[in-house]
């Protein structure tokens, strides 16, 4: 996949694993502001209004922009190393507020059954996350049919609530 669009698509996944809980706590947005400083893990030059173009999208589709963004990914195609960043970036996320819900979790199993890295890659790149094994790869996801109902259960009982802009402090 070319750079610009796998930027994107990362931007894209720390953004919907930050909204997947209903909740963007300052802390997840804080890692998406280090993640951009430190690594120029996405490539904007002003991540503020890009993360606000995705709120703005969040708030007129709800589940719309979350599904959207997974057939995107499903339809990418992406390196080994690619499909370890997305994962990385999505963990890093989601453990970013000290409260792992399981709606993220949720959210995750199906980010995680659209790529085609395996555990054992993942388990050895990503060796840093405490429990990635346990909470974030353990199969739960075991047929097709049952990944169709963990996707309709997640969209039916997880709500999308209107986000407020997002704000960086320039000071950090």
């Amino acid at each position: 996949m070319e750079q610009p669009a796998f930027n994107e698509l990362l931007l894209q996944t720390a953004f919907s694993c930050m909204a997947s809980d209903g909740d963007i706590d300052q802390s997840e947005v804080q890692l998406i502001k280090s993640l951009e400083q430190d690594e120029q893990l996405f490539g904007f030059e002003n991540i503020e209004n890009e993360l606000n173009r995705l709120v703005q999208e969040i708030n007129k589709n709800g589940h719309g922009f979350l599904r959207e963004y997974l057939r995107h990914l499903s339809q990418s195609s992406l390196t080994e190393k690619q499909e370890i960043e997305i994962v990385r970036t999505a963990v890093q996320t989601i453990k970013a507020d000290n409260d792992e819900k399981y709606s993220e979790i949720k959210f995750f199993k199906i980010i995680r059954s659209k790529l085609s890295v395996s555990d054992k890659t993942l388990i050895e790149a990503l060796s840093a996350f405490e429990n990635l094994e346990e909470d974030y790869l353990q199969q739960d996801i075991i047929s097709e049919s049952y990944l169709e109902k963990l996707t309709a259960d997640y969209f039916d009982k997880h709500d999308i609530p209107e986000f407020a802009s997002i704000e960086l402090d320039s000071n950090e």
